[in-house]
Formats: C-alpha cells, structure tokens, sequence
C-alpha cells in the first residue's frame, strides 16, 4: 500500500461502524461493532482501538500507514478539543473527553464531529453533493438531524450546536412533546417517529376503509413504511399524513434556505427512502415558502451514499483537518 489511508468511525447508540478509506474518500474495508454502552460507556473507545488494530493486522497493514481517526458522534461536540457535551444514549451524561481518550487508545490524532455534520460532509464530498461548497444536510431518521456546509466546511456555532434542524420549533400551536424538552419540534412531525404519531391519532380519530387502516386494524400499529406504501397506492388518509409532514418540513427547508441560500438541501435517513412521494410535496412547499431567487437556485435532493456518509464524512475529517497540520 503505497498511499495513506483514513479511517472513519460513525458511532451510533447500537452499532459503531467503522471504515479504512482512501485519500480520494474511496471505502477500502468496512465493518461494524456493537456499541458497548455499559459502565457509562467506558468500554467504547477500547473497543474501537481493539476493533482497528484487529482489521490492521487481517489486512497486514501497521499503524503508520493511517493518517489518523475520524469520528461522527451523536449530540454537540468542540470540534477544537473533541469534547461531546451530551450523549445520554451513550451513557455520557457530562462533558466527555472523546478525542483524548480515543488518541490514547489507538496511538493515532482523532477529530471528533457531529454524526449529522459528518454524513454532511460525506455527501458533500462524495454523494449527492456532487462538489456543491454551500449545502444543508437534513438526516429523516428516527429523529432529524441536520448539517450546514457554508464555503466548503461545517458551521459549528458557538457551542457546537448548529444545525440542529430537528428542533427548529413547528409553526402550529403546542405540538407534541420533544426529548429535548421543548414541544413542536419538526423532530415530532418530520420523524419516522412523528410519522407514526401522526398516522396513530388520525387513525384513532377517523373512520377509514383504507389500506392503512386495514394494517393497523391487523397489526394494532403502524410504520412509517406502512404510512409510504400505502399512499403510494393512493390511500387518502396516508396522503394526508404525508400532506401534513411535507408543509412542515418545506416550510422549515424554505426558512433555512432563505436564510443561508444553499446551492442544495440534501435529505438523507430512512425516511427519505420514501423517494418521490414525500420529495413532491416537500419541494411544492419549499417553493411556495421560499424567497423566489432562493427557490430558484436551490436544488432538493435525496442523499445517495446511505449508512456510508458518516464514515466517508468522518474521514473528510481527518483528510482536511489532520491532514493539514
């Protein structure tokens, strides 16, 4: 192996998938480890330096050939010192040294991000991005997450918190509970979570005959697949549901936008995976919301790269942070 290479780390509550990766964001050899979060998470980096120098060793490489560790973790993060402040998930409930502890564990530097900036990233860099430098990544996933790309890198904010999307207050009165303790979050409508919410409350207010109402009469619950499927095959009150996610969420896109005119918004997560039947009534609000030359210049999309744009994100790290010290 003449060239350098990265590795990128994606760490998530269940599962940790890790990547080594080329100088050009190529993925040479993935893998995935389960989360360790017992004991407060004490186990996590030990189980990531323990996990590389296994995949080191099959593949009959050494450490100097590693440039050095890129990770995506979940809750706000100093990208200067690689603190996260909170990750309950993890079992980091104060501010967490991830940075130091993951160098001293693998011997290698570290740069520590956002999972939601570093699957920005990776799709900026190789996905649906496609070299745009001003680009707003929103992950539609059990949550919302969100990155923002200005000139080619991440907006961090003061305290590390910019970009969370997902907790831009929704236009309707009070609204559903959030975990961050506020009500109305986009995160409780535009969530496979909300999805579900929605669905559950209309179907046990309305009378229906529908498709979804037949798999929740079966099931005695509903997915956020089921709520796709089923008004793909027209069922009025799915449609409705989507009806009701695609104007908070244009609505939401159509403030970002206007604010940071971005060259793309990119949607990402599971529910994205929903394809034109969301896309459609997301970008007929988003241009019905947006300031016309926003609208105009500005491209809706679905990310492309999947589970690998935190990884490939991650390792954009180390390339442009690390590599460039």
């Amino acid at each position: 192996m003449a060239e350098k290479w990265l590795v990128g780390v994606d760490l998530g509550g269940t599962t940790t998938k890790l990547a080594v990766i080329s100088m050009y964001g190529e993925i040479m050899h993935k893998w995935e480890i389960p989360t360790d979060v017992s004991d407060g998470g004490k186990n996590i980096t030990v189980n990531i330096a323990k996990a590389i120098d296994a995949k080191l060793e099959e593949l009959g490489h050494s450490k100097s050939e590693i440039i050095g560790i890129g990770m995506g973790a979940p809750g706000p993060v100093d990208l200067a010192t690689g603190v996260i402040f909170e990750a309950v998930n993890l079992g980091w409930k104060e501010p967490y040294p991830l940075k130091d502890l993951l160098e001293v564990e693998t011997s290698l530097p570290a740069v520590i991000d956002n999972d939601a900036n570093c699957a920005a990233l990776g799709e900026m860099w190789k996905g649906a991005g496609n070299g745009a430098k001003d680009l707003v990544c929103v992950t539609l996933g059990t949550g919302v997450g969100g990155g923002v790309i200005t000139n080619g890198d991440i907006v961090h904010g003061v305290s590390g918190a910019a970009g969370e999307i997902g907790h831009i207050t929704s236009l309707a009165e009070g609204g559903a509970p959030c975990n961050c303790g506020k009500t109305g979050c986009l995160e409780t409508i535009a969530s496979a979570t909300g999805i579900v919410r929605i669905a559950t409350e209309a179907l046990n207010k309305e009378a229906s005959n529908g498709e979804l109402a037949a798999v929740y009469k079966e099931t005695g619950y509903v997915t956020a697949k089921d709520v796709f499927d089923s008004a793909k095959r027209n069922d009025s009150l799915a449609l409705k549901v989507i009806d009701s996610v695609a104007l908070h969420l244009g609505i939401a896109l159509a403030n970002i936008a206007n604010t940071l005119n971005p060259e793309k918004i990119v949607l990402g997560g599971g529910v994205s995976k929903a394809g034109d039947i969301l896309l459609n009534p997301i970008k007929e609000q988003f241009l019905r919301n947006s300031f016309p030359r926003v609208a105009q210049s500005t491209e809706i999309s679905i990310a492309t790269l999947g589970n690998d744009a935190g990884v490939i994100g991650a390792a954009w790290l180390v390339k442009n942070k690390i590599g460039q010290e």
